[in-house]
């Protein structure tokens, strides 16, 4: 189930971006869920798994009703499961227009159209 972002979650959410490769870095997290905070254009969403939160997903929503792929991280423990796939459909689902990749998240959205 998708659950939008509050600040109160700061931490929750870093620690799930944290396992992104390029996010490795605090001030790197920082900059980042700052964004989610202060730009409106900037949409974050945590995946819940009965009372976890699993995983999350953050978008650059356009004008258009289009959305730009950010960030997309599944906690290892839920990875192999079909989650990513699953949070990508939900996503799509929800947008008044296509669901686009950057690059460092055009491979895995391309491997979630393949199949």
């Amino acid at each position: 189930m998708l659950i939008p972002y509050k600040p109160s979650q700061r931490k929750i959410a870093m620690g799930l971006i944290s396992y992104m490769p390029k996010e490795k870095d605090v001030k790197k997290l920082q900059k980042t869920i700052d964004c989610y905070e202060h730009e409106e254009s900037w949409k974050l969403y945590f995946w819940k798994s009965g009372e976890d939160f699993v995983a999350v997903i953050g978008l650059q929503v356009v004008e258009d009703g289009s959305a730009e792929l950010h960030h997309l991280s599944v906690n290892p423990s839920f990875r192999q499961e079909g989650l990513g796939r699953k949070i990508i459909e939900e996503v799509k689902s929800r947008l008044n227009g296509p669901l686009h990749a950057t690059k460092e998240t055009k491979n895995f959205l391309n491997s979630c159209q393949e199949v």
